[in-house]
């Protein structure tokens, strides 16, 4: 597989307008996953993530109509996969967490860092599961093998996403609405960028070659019989 190019620049600047140009719709839409998700402590919060993405998708493609606050819960299309990629990946990094935890003066520090890997290489999964449909396991491999194909630059990008994210939760929570939707548009413009260069391989389609036949079929009716 081909080395996934990482535009920091590029999709910061486009994640930031796409996140100007809809602010309304986005922090709405954040708002309303947030509270579902927290009154269903965190049982739900796959299926709003999914609608979220679903928004921030279809508002770059620019497709029409344009999508609105209530699409949100369009995410309950993708239910089971979207539930278990959040609870299922979820469990998994709050155990490891949680294990090296527990190691004496680096634990903690072990256990942010593995967070912030898995969150890396699973960066595209809830993407992958609404945009393709895909199931949840095949969608995280799939996000894991074009993420190691540039790591580090990925793990960057995801860090400094995931912080611009994370800021709202200062205001009691309630801010991430307004935050957490420019992590989203980030990672849409990132996701658009790095697999529509994937799949245009694939596209390619031979096509006959009309002259040549032409040529042929003349040839034949020329012979003397």
């Amino acid at each position: 597989m081909d080395k996934a190019e990482v535009k920091f620049g590029e999709w910061f600047e486009k994640g930031f307008n796409l996140y100007k140009e809809n602010l309304g719709t986005l922090v709405l839409a954040s708002l309303i996953a947030l509270v579902i998700s927290a009154v269903t402590i965190g049982v739900l919060a796959g299926p709003m993530l999914a609608g979220i993405i679903l928004i921030t998708l279809r508002l770059s493609d620019k497709t029409e109509p344009k999508p609105e606050v209530g699409n949100v819960f369009k995410g309950f299309d993708y239910f089971l996969n979207s539930l278990l990629f959040v609870v299922v990946w979820g469990a998994a990094v709050l155990v490891a967490s949680f294990i090296l935890a527990l190691i004496p003066c680096v634990g903690q520090l072990a256990s942010l860092c593995v967070v912030y890997v898995v969150q890396t290489f699973l960066m595209f999964g809830l993407f992958l599961i609404v945009d393709k449909r895909m199931e949840f396991v095949p969608a995280s491999m799939e996000s894991f093998n074009i993420v190691k194909t540039n790591f580090w630059p990925f793990l960057g990008l995801s860090v400094v996403a995931s912080i611009i994210g994370s800021i709202g939760a200062i205001a009691c929570g309630i801010g991430m609405a307004v935050t957490a939707p420019i992590q989203v548009c980030i990672l849409t413009v990132a996701y658009r960028d790095v697999f529509s260069g994937v799949e245009k391989p694939a596209t390619t389609v031979e096509t006959p070659d009309i002259h040549t036949d032409a040529e042929t079929n003349t040839n034949i009716e020329e012979e003397p019989e």
